[in-house]
């Protein structure tokens, strides 16, 4: 029988794998002096105490009301908002501002922790913008965003701006991880993954698209249906895509995820 970490296991599945953390980081660097060129980039803002509570907030050339926020993934325990920068070239070329926040990692908070750090993060870049706010995260941000949707977490207020959630890739269902050597970072009852488990909440008020590649490990296809399933929401299965290049469609304006999460 399988295990679960084998499962849940990415990279080891993905050929030269290494090459895509290198190319985001290359990528996200070259994106974000760009745009500190061109005076379009605020950088580390403050939206709690520690240093890894903080956002980037990039802007187009026109004025914009609206928001994209994105949430990176990483299992909760690596990577940073540094890492993704230049995933708001689309929005931003379709005249939207973007916002990608950094969160402290397990061990060192819990993932309910974490979930409460970006209700905080997105309630402050919201008073940024007076639009719309969508809402976009990948594998665990993909948890998180749709956290965001439910559970009261953020202000109503805010969350009457909200008009599209986008999980992708997302864990909705944290029991399985319970049985994996992450764990021990996590340090999970099962108590406490179905208390933060999104597809065991009500479904939310706003619009939900859930999207996958069709090449992802068996279990990120089955985690993405089971929340589409208990949220009664869109599941997107996207053709030839696997878990680390699903979520370049947000590069360009003209790509179909980015712009089922814009116009919704």
């Amino acid at each position: 029988m399988q295990s679960l970490d084998d499962a849940y296991s990415n990279a080891h599945y993905i050929p030269n794998a290494d090459r895509f953390v290198l190319q985001w980081e290359n990528a996200a660097q070259i994106f974000r002096d760009k745009l500190n060129g061109e005076a379009r980039a605020d950088c580390d803002i403050p939206y709690g105490p520690t240093e890894r509570q903080k956002f980037d907030f990039f802007s187009p050339f026109s004025h914009s009301d609206d928001v994209f926020i994105f949430i990176h993934g990483g299992y909760w325990l690596r990577f940073n908002k540094s890492n993704w920068s230049h995933l708001a070239k689309g929005a931003l070329q379709k005249g939207w501002h973007v916002a990608i926040p950094s969160y402290e990692l397990c061990p060192d908070v819990r993932i309910s922790d974490i979930s409460r750090q970006i209700a905080k993060a997105v309630t402050e870049i919201a008073k940024r913008t007076t639009g719309k706010i969508v809402l976009a995260g990948h594998s665990a941000g993909g948890h998180l965003v749709a956290r965001m949707a439910v559970g009261d977490l953020l202000p109503a207020e805010t969350m009457g701006r909200v008009t599209h959630v986008m999980p992708i890739s997302p864990l909705g269902d944290l029991r399985p991880l319970c049985q994996t050597a992450m764990n021990d970072a996590f340090q999970m009852t099962q108590d406490d993954a179905i208390d933060e488990s999104p597809t065991f909440m009500a479904r939310p008020d706003c619009p939900v698209t859930v999207w996958v590649g069709a090449d992802e490990r068996p279990v990120f296809i089955d985690q993405a249906k089971w929340l589409a399933d208990a949220w009664k929401a869109d599941l997107v299965i996207e053709a030839k895509k696997h878990h680390f290049d699903v979520i370049e469609g947000l590069e360009d304006a003209k790509n179909n995820m980015l712009t089922q999460l814009l116009c919704k």
